[in-house]
């Protein structure tokens, strides 16, 4: 019994090494700024910047429920919703956490603040996969956390 405790603890150590080995703080800091291009690319309307930093399959499950598969969706839905939606998008990253070498998962906070005042609060994740030198947003998860 006390090997079967001992070789899961071993396997445990070992995936926990696999998933932090080769990530640097500058990968943090890589996917933290892909972020604020995101949100840089949504407050300006600029298609050539959210191209650059989404994959060509990337998808987007949005908080009204609406699924934007590939790139070409994607891109529309979030011009179009930036458009009929308008106001200050804020997205603070909390927390960055990776998968594999290649693949990270960045938390945020994710605040609209309408023009009238109010603001809509809501957590967004991000799916990053890292091509070559460069991160790019594979998947985008947006969230409203229900009222209680």
């Amino acid at each position: 019994m006390k090997a079967k405790f001992n070789l899961a603890l071993i396997c445990m150590t070992l995936l926990s090494v696999y998933q932090l080995k080769g990530q640097t703080i500058e990968d943090g800091k890589a996917i933290i700024d892909l972020v604020a291009k995101y949100a840089e690319a949504r407050d300006k309307a600029d298609t050539i910047l959210l191209k650059s930093i989404i994959t060509e399959d990337m998808d987007q499950l949005v908080s009204s429920g609406e699924w934007r598969y590939g790139m070409e969706a994607a891109v529309k839905g979030m011009i179009g919703s930036s458009q009929a939606n308008p106001g200050e998008r804020i997205l603070k990253v909390e927390r960055v956490r990776y998968l594999s070498e290649q693949t990270g998962i960045a938390d945020a906070r994710y605040t609209i603040k309408n023009e009238d005042g109010s603001e809509r609060k809501m957590w967004s994740t991000f799916i990053a996969v890292k091509k070559g030198k460069n991160w790019k947003i594979s998947a985008i998860r947006n969230m409203l956390p229900a009222v209680n």
